[in-house]
């Protein structure tokens, strides 16, 4: 059903038994591998803001790239991108220290990211490979300055659970990014993968690694 996977590198979510488990199944089916850092937040699931000076930050970005990229290698694949989660992809979307850390902590990796976020425009900068993803299950709210962002998860409209819903909405946004992300933690995230990929297809599209 999904052509790339956003592997949480165990600061708020996975250990190294998931991550090879994940790259294991990810290198049998052509499945593109993608790191998804995040702050050290395990209790939050990576979702709450955090207090972390630029260094430390950079250095838990190293952190958790480096630990995948090894699990990754040793199962015969290789992470192909880099993709802040939760909080930190809230805030690198206008943060330029946080998302110059993420920058600086995943080396020369293309970027995967929200269109308009600075973490994007920093990377162009920087000469890097950058990707914009769109999110057929959450609410986007307009900005005073312009430009999209995410509502927050407390907000009415944030979240969309409904898979012929989602799926729509996934054809609605294709043409404007080059990855739909369905969340995987939610109860209907599978039927809402399937019905996505089965959407677009139908829509005529052609479903592939975007890296």
């Amino acid at each position: 059903m999904v052509t790339s996977a956003n592997v949480a590198c165990g600061f708020h979510a996975g250990d190294a038994a998931v991550m090879r488990a994940v790259c294991e199944s990810a290198a049998a089916r052509g499945v593109r591998v993608g790191a998804q850092v995040s702050y050290l937040d395990r209790e939050g699931f990576g979702r709450r803001p955090v207090s972390v000076p630029v260094a430390t930050l950079t250095s838990q970005v190293a952190e958790q790239v480096g630990t995948l990229s090894e699990i990754a290698r040793a199962c015969g694949t290789t992470v192909s991108y880099v993709k802040p989660h939760g909080a930190l992809y809230n805030r690198a979307a206008d943060d330029d220290e946080h998302a110059g850390a993420v920058l600086a902590g995943s080396g020369t990796l293309p970027v995967l990211g929200l269109p308009g976020a600075r973490i994007l425009a920093l990377a162009v900068a920087a000469g890097r490979d950058v990707w914009l993803e769109g999110f057929p299950d959450r609410g986007y709210e307009d900005r005073p300055g312009g430009g999209r962002r995410l509502l927050p998860r407390d907000r009415p409209g944030a979240l969309f659970h409904d898979p012929s819903e989602i799926a729509g909405r996934a054809v609605a946004m294709a043409d404007e990014v080059d990855s739909i992300c369905v969340h995987g933690d939610g109860p209907t995230a599978v039927a809402a993968a399937r019905a996505v990929r089965s959407a677009l297809e139908t829509a005529g599209f052609t479903v592939r690694a975007f890296t």
